[in-house]
């Protein structure tokens, strides 16, 4: 019984050295454990008399609390240590300024496809999307592209299966908006579009803008007028000028391509061209009645000119140092 006493000063002693709970749960063992003193003083009651058995039972109980009480505070205090440590360590002093939340910003193909709907907007054209898995019917067939053209060969489209592509050209959402629209109608239908076609100046997905406008009087020289005036808003330079050369699309009669000056010469812009009347018959318009023009221009051609980018890779390979540069636009 002395030698058990002795255990209580020992294991204050023990508990107070430990600064961890991991310390204390290992000096605990020790007293409480399976081959502490106590568990083989409990075993040992069995070998004394009868009428000694409960005074040294109930002794054995109040040093077991004894220490179960050191074991306790100990651990108490050891917890609040380690909170206060902890509190201090990752100490916010709420009055400091906070950190500014990063902003993001669009892309700048985005921002010149915005450009370009209010610009078409403002001048009373509406804006329509469309499909981009798209059938051959509207994408081909409606557009007065005969089965030989080469557009409609492998090595030009991308053929999910037998009838259908990733539309080729965003003219599928012309075709689509003058079947569910009466003339006079004018509309542009920005989007993305894919063709068989990557190096270093082309890519197998790129944007497109195509315009249209439907109407019993409309001539080339609103075409010209049009697009004249577009491009002298979008590159906010009222001395552009354009010019048009002739040329050939299945869906336009007569057709040619676009050019503006640029830095005392001329480049090259998009397509357009008065609207084919097999395309008119195709929507149930009657070419007799309407005429219409159509334009197309390309996205990133005018997102490179806009913003003086001489690279097309940049606008795919989302390197953040070449798109934070866009973030005040």
């Amino acid at each position: 019984m002395d030698n058990l006493k002795k255990l209580i000063e020992e294991a204050k002693k023990d508990f107070d050295k430990c600064s961890t709970l991991t310390e204390l749960d290992n000096s605990k063992s020790k007293y409480i454990g399976k081959t502490s003193p106590l568990n083989e003083a409990m075993r040992g009651l069995s070998k004394l008399p009868k009428e000694e058995k409960p005074k040294v039972g109930a002794f054995i109980n109040e040093v077991k609390q004894s220490i179960e009480s050191l074991l306790s505070n100990r651990k108490d205090y050891i917890q609040k240590e380690e909170m206060l440590s902890q509190l201090e360590n990752e100490y916010i002093d709420v009055t400091l300024p906070g950190l500014k939340q990063a902003e993001g910003s669009q892309h700048p193909i985005s921002l010149t496809m915005s450009r370009i709907e209010n610009i078409f907007h403002s001048i009373g054209f509406d804006i329509a999307c469309g499909p981009e898995i798209e059938d051959d019917y509207h994408n081909f067939t409606a557009l007065n592209i005969p089965e030989s053209h080469p557009a409609r060969a492998m090595h030009d489209t991308f053929y999910v299966d037998k009838n259908h592509v990733l539309r080729t050209h965003t003219s599928p959402v012309q075709v689509r908006y003058m079947k569910d629209n009466n003339p006079p109608l004018k509309v542009i239908s920005p989007g993305r579009v894919y063709r068989v076609d990557s190096d270093a100046t082309h890519s197998p997905m790129f944007h497109q803008v195509e315009g249209l406008w439907v109407d019993k009087k409309v001539n080339f020289a609103n075409l010209k007028g049009i697009v004249q005036d577009f491009l002298q808003k979008f590159f906010e330079d009222s001395d552009l000028t354009i010019r048009f050369r002739p040329s050939f699309f299945p869906f336009t009669e007569p057709s040619a391509e676009i050019d503006m000056s640029w830095n005392g010469g001329w480049l090259e812009i998009g397509g357009c061209g008065m609207v084919h009347p097999e395309v008119l018959n195709q929507v149930n318009v009657n070419p007799e009645e309407f005429q219409g023009f159509a334009f197309g221009l390309g996205v990133e051609r005018l997102t490179m000119l806009k913003y003086q980018i001489n690279d097309l890779r940049p606008f795919f390979t989302n390197d953040l140092r070449f798109l934070k540069q866009f973030g005040g636009q």
